[in-house]
């Protein structure tokens, strides 16, 4: 009874339906697990001291207010912390409050008064182009000059923004470690982007083992520590980035990830490096910075009205950087993931580490706050990947046996932090709202002014038919396809069919029936977009409702492979595909201008 109340108190859901239709309930392991990784003790214990807590306060943990305004603190004395730091002690009535996050303290317990506005502006009619930043280029990985490069010619056709996978910080000391969505850290940048003189490989997919060592010894050669600014920036960026460089500096001495390091190497407090190496890492950092500044501002030159479209991936890799900096904000001996689907019977375990919802409503939302400010520092468009995890996660035990479960997440005030950090940015956020949506997220979504995705092979109505543009949502980004599903070509093809039988993840009547449900989905496609070339499915894209359209790198160039195969490691090429032209090759690519041309008939056309 005490783990039941427990596990509802502190927003275990007791059951959920899956996208079968199926209702799961929630084992009493699963609840158990869930509590442990959240921190939480003994449970009669844990439940009298919420109760004492409640009956203690004044005022609940946070509350969302509109930007001027202030909560009424009752007639009692206060200590308000603002955002910047100032300080003010009073009674009675609030002052207005500036953008922010600001901390409460009445009777001893501590409010955080998440200052936002109730929505953000929604982007004019636009489009842009989604590009796999690695392989750019045909020789070597992509890097943040091939970026720029690739923006301007974007610009030329009218787009306004140009995507790319997530560039957070990785695992340089391990080639392997390669998907740009189990990253070491999320608010530090992957330096293997930043622009070098090195030889790359010239193989077919790119060959990591190769180019990263290869581009590490560049970047050691470039390294200048006493380049203009350098010093000035990194004391600004005070203990943080030390912290991250002393990582970097230990993964190449130790591994890539924390648990295996010796016993006092896993404690940042008593964790030491080299210091010319710590500098080094430090450098490529900065270096990395400017790099992607720089790419902004070339894109944001050539007309773009957005620029650069980043990517905050959904979590972060259990043992890396950015877990061992702060371990105390993420929940340990679980991973996120999904609940079983038709792909995937036992459902699925994403390898990442969740946020911990009580230290981040204990922390005033910190480390969401810092994490989406460090890619709005570089961006005039974001993809918060996964944002069904602002609702609720699905945490999987690491037990075996043990089922995943379902964790409440504090949505109002996730969504208002993200409204102050676009807001402070003057960004557009999007929210990748795919998969098994919880009810009353999109329109919580669309109240904000976050747009969600509007992915056409999965656009239906409620009989099931193809969606018609006018039909979309207004507040969306409408795509084909996305990095993790099948190009154009392929899905014509039923590519990725053939790659889930031939891994023998579905039987023969499964894949027999699929392929008679993608050649029926194909022929109702055709019919809605008025034929089957791909200047049908842009026209179809560019008439939709929706503020966004993103078209694939990979179906302008006519590819049939996907860039990642979710599910899949070494089984498929994940990462590794080229687009197989160089960035200045876009100049004069017909179908390029041709999607410039769809988009400007239906009025969609970057500032130019």
């Amino acid at each position: 009874m005490s783990l039941a109340r427990l596990s509802r108190a502190l927003g275990i859901e007791p059951r959920f339906t899956d996208v079968t239709g199926a209702v799961r309930e929630t084992s009493e392991d699963t609840a158990a697990a869930l509590l442990a990784a959240m921190g939480a003790g003994d449970p009669v214990g844990e439940l009298a001291a919420l109760s004492a807590e409640r009956k203690a306060r004044l005022l609940p943990p946070w509350i969302v207010c509109e930007v001027g305004e202030a909560p009424d603190p009752g007639p009692h004395a206060w200590t308000l912390t603002f955002e910047d730091g100032t300080q003010a002690d009073g009674q009675g009535p609030l002052p207005a409050l500036p953008l922010g996050r600001h901390r409460l303290e009445v009777a001893g317990h501590v409010t955080w008064l998440l200052s936002a506005p109730p929505r953000l502006p929604l982007p004019p009619r636009d489009w842009g182009v989604i590009a796999p930043l690695h392989g750019l280029p045909t020789e070597g990985l992509g890097d943040f000059d091939d970026l720029a490069g690739v923006a301007r010619h974007m610009a030329r056709a009218g787009a306004g923004f140009v995507g790319i996978n997530p560039v957070h910080a990785g695992f340089p000391c391990d080639p392997r470690l390669i998907s740009p969505y189990t990253p070491s850290h999320r608010r530090r940048l992957n330096p293997l982007f930043v622009p070098v003189a090195v030889d790359g490989s010239r193989s077919d997919l790119i060959d990591y083992a190769h180019d990263v060592p290869a581009r590490l010894a560049a970047l050691r050669a470039e390294c200048d520590p006493n380049a203009p600014g350098f010093a000035e920036w990194r004391a600004g960026q005070g203990a943080a980035l030390e912290r991250f460089a002393t990582y970097q500096a230990l993964s190449f001495a130790h591994g890539p990830t924390w648990d295996a390091w010796p016993a006092h190497l896993q404690d940042p407090a008593q964790a030491s490096a080299d210091p010319a190496k710590v500098t080094f890492h430090a450098w490529a950092q900065w270096r990395a910075e400017q790099a992607l500044a720089d790419a902004q501002a070339q894109a944001r030159a050539a007309g773009m009205r957005h620029g650069l479209y980043l990517d905050l991936a959904v979590g972060t890799h259990p043992f890396g950087a950015e877990t061992w900096e702060d371990r105390a904000a993420f929940a340990f001996g679980v991973s996120l993931g999904a609940p079983p689907d038709a792909f995937a019977p036992d459902g699925q375990t994403w390898g990442l580490a969740p946020l911990n919802p009580r230290h981040l409503i204990r922390t005033g939302f910190a480390t969401l706050a810092e994490t989406l400010r460090a890619q709005l520092r570089f961006s005039g468009m974001l993809r918060i990947d996964h944002i069904l995890g602002f609702e609720r996660a699905y945490w999987v035990p690491e037990a075996e046996g043990v089922a995943g479960g379902y964790v409440k997440m504090p949505r109002a005030a996730m969504l208002a932090v993200a409204r102050i950090e676009a807001a402070r940015a003057g960004a557009v956020l999007i929210g990748e709202d795919l998969g098994n949506v919880p009810g009353g997220l999109r329109r919580a979504l669309a109240a904000s002014g976050v747009p969600g995705c509007a992915v056409a092979m999965f656009e239906r109505d409620g009989k099931g038919r193809v969606r018609r543009p006018h039909h979309y949502r207004e507040a969306a980004i409408a795509s084909f396809s996305t990095h993790d599903l099948p190009t154009w070509e392929g899905w014509r093809a039923g590519r990725d069919i053939d790659h889930w039988a031939a891994l023998g993840r579905i039987d023969a009547a499964t894949e027999a029936a699929e392929r008679a449900r993608r050649a029926a989905d194909v022929a109702a496609f055709d019919t809605a977009a008025g034929g089957s070339d791909l200047a049908d499915m842009l026209r179809f894209l560019a008439r939709t409702r929706s503020r966004l359209v993103a078209v694939q790198a990979e179906d302008l160039l006519g590819h049939v492979e996907q860039p990642n195969l979710p599910g899949t490691v070494d089984e498929h090429p994940n990462w590794r595909r080229r687009l197989g032209l160089d960035p200045d090759d876009w100049a004069g690519t017909q179908s390029l201008d041709t999607a410039g041309a769809i988009m400007r008939a239906a009025d969609r056309q970057g500032e130019g």
